[in-house]
């Protein structure tokens, strides 16, 4: 018989909200207001990367603000977008998260994005989403680090290896997987191929709490083998 995870930790950006277009606009019109050009590719390269790492690879190609500042600015306007253009979830995204909510599954959000972003986004979903959020502005190592997803698990007082987590950066697979959490890659804009994640799933659309229920049982059954 099937054992429900201990709890189910999700990534934000790319994985439960489509805010990748978002921060991408944000950081190309930041770095074109100091006369920089960023393309697409460079933006690709901080997809799940901590904001002050960020920050510093803007720094590098001409954005003259302290990091910290740009950070601040990035964030205010991803949410802007946020509150103007609505929250975009990602394809069954909201619907596995109510059904996991409706089978008593303990939800967190574990973002590497700012504290007062991560509740911006939770505040505009119409149910009571997550049992408590870590955010960037919690931790001193951010993603590929596991740290986010530990601190996640103390707080919720379970052990991480009972836990499924749910990414679509490397970074945050990476993190997930040296976590000891099942990791569940679900790709956006970055293949997962050979990133260490126990399943890929192409998409979350038509997934319910029962099918992680069971790769979380596939999983931690193969590891007591």
């Amino acid at each position: 018989m099937s054992s429900k995870p201990s709890a189910v930790l999700w990534d934000m950006d790319g994985t439960l909200v489509d805010t990748e277009p978002y921060w991408m606009a944000a950081e190309t019109e930041l770095v074109g207001s100091f006369g920089g050009t960023w393309t697409h590719d460079d933006a690709l390269k901080l997809v799940g990367s901590g904001l002050l790492d960020s920050a510093a690879i803007l720094q590098e190609v001409g954005v003259d603000m302290e990091r910290q500042a740009i950070v601040d600015h990035l964030t205010d306007e991803v949410a802007g977008r946020l509150r103007t253009l609505g929250v975009p979830f990602r394809p069954g995204a909201r619907e596995l998260l109510a059904d996991l909510r409706a089978a008593g599954i303990p939800t967190a959000l574990v973002t590497m994005s700012l504290r007062r972003m991560a509740l911006s986004v939770v505040e505009l979903i119409d149910f009571p989403a997550f049992d408590l959020v870590v955010a960037g502005d919690d931790v001193s190592r951010p993603k590929p680090h596991p740290e986010p997803y530990l601190h996640a698990a103390g707080l919720l007082e379970i052990d991480i290896a009972d836990a499924v987590v749910i990414e679509d950066s490397r970074t945050g697979v990476a993190a997930g997987v040296a976590s000891g959490a099942v990791t569940l890659g679900v790709p956006h804009i970055i293949p997962l191929d050979g990133q260490g994640a126990h399943e890929l799933w192409p998409t979350l659309e038509g997934r319910s709490a029962t099918d992680l229920v069971e790769l979380h049982s596939r999983h931690t059954s193969e590891a007591v083998r």
